[in-house]
């Protein structure tokens, strides 16, 4: 394992310090978590690329299931003002 030097202002590092301890963790293991996925992210897909997956997937589940709105489930206009209906 290798050790890297990084320089901060007094702020930054009392705020991460404040921040690893709420976590239970470390400054170094926080560093050391962003920066795994830093590389992770670009050896592989990116972040918006997967979750343009998972919508593109959630979109096909729901198609799939039959679900989605159909204009038979819209109220009526005199139903949308109808306020004795919503008491």
């Amino acid at each position: 394992m290798r050790n890297i030097t990084v320089s901060v202002d007094e702020e930054t590092h009392r705020l991460a310090r404040i921040r690893a301890a709420e976590l239970d963790t470390s400054v170094s293991a926080l560093v050391r978590d962003y920066l795994l996925e830093l590389v992770q992210d670009q050896s592989n897909e990116s972040r918006f690329d997967r979750l343009l997956r998972l919508q593109d997937e959630t979109l096909e589940a729901i198609r799939a299931r039959g679900g989605g709105l159909r204009s038979a489930d819209n109220l009526s206009r005199e139903e949308l003002y109808e306020r004795d209906a919503l008491r």
